[in-house]
């Protein structure tokens, strides 16, 4: 039921138990303040499970991300709807020792594409912790808008981040490097 995408550098799969540990020590740690972080085991469990079950719940979610070359786990990245958000979303994150190697717009343009393309979304936008403005940049790279705050409850105040309609989209992405775009 969970598609495998590929970029030219990266594999988007299903979580699998494995992944847990593999983000465990990302999530204890204080790198993970913008995305609800630090937490303990049991929580990055119970957030792992959820993403996972949010397949079987909404028919989409978030993927882990792959280094394809190493089988090294990246990050997380896809479309999601938690109970509480205002709308569906596209959230990425990135394990800190993968930052700066533009892999978060390798994998966010192929999870807005796969919102687009596969699952007939319209619009996608993305909730970003105040201060994270490695993914504010990320966003405006993107082709994304700031839209405005929302408060969703436990994170508080999150920036709303508007992407670009489908086919604005498309266009936007064609003129991004040729190592970002999917293949």
């Amino acid at each position: 039921m969970i598609p495998t995408l590929e970029t030219p550098r990266l594999t988007l799969r299903g979580f699998t138990p494995g992944d847990v540990e593999a983000f465990a020590g990302f999530y204890a740690s204080e790198a993970s303040r913008f995305v609800g972080g630090p937490e303990d085991l049991v929580s990055t469990w119970k957030r792992i499970a959820a993403y996972a079950g949010c397949w079987s719940l909404r028919g989409y979610g978030k993927f882990v991300v792959v280094e394809r070359m190493s089988g090294q786990t990246v990050g997380i990245v896809g479309p999601t709807f938690p109970e509480g958000w205002p709308e569906p979303e596209i959230g990425w994150t990135v394990l800190p020792e993968f930052e700066g190697r533009g892999y978060a717009a390798e994998a966010a343009i192929r999870a807005i594409t796969f919102a687009y393309d596969e699952l007939g979304w319209t619009t996608a936008m993305s909730a970003i912790f105040p201060g994270n403005n490695r993914s504010f940049r990320l966003a405006e790279r993107l082709g994304a808008s700031h839209e405005g705050a929302v408060e969703v409850k436990p994170h508080g105040m999150l920036e709303i981040w508007r992407h670009l309609p489908p086919a604005d989209f498309r266009a936007h992405s064609a003129r991004m490097p040729s190592f970002l775009r999917m293949q």
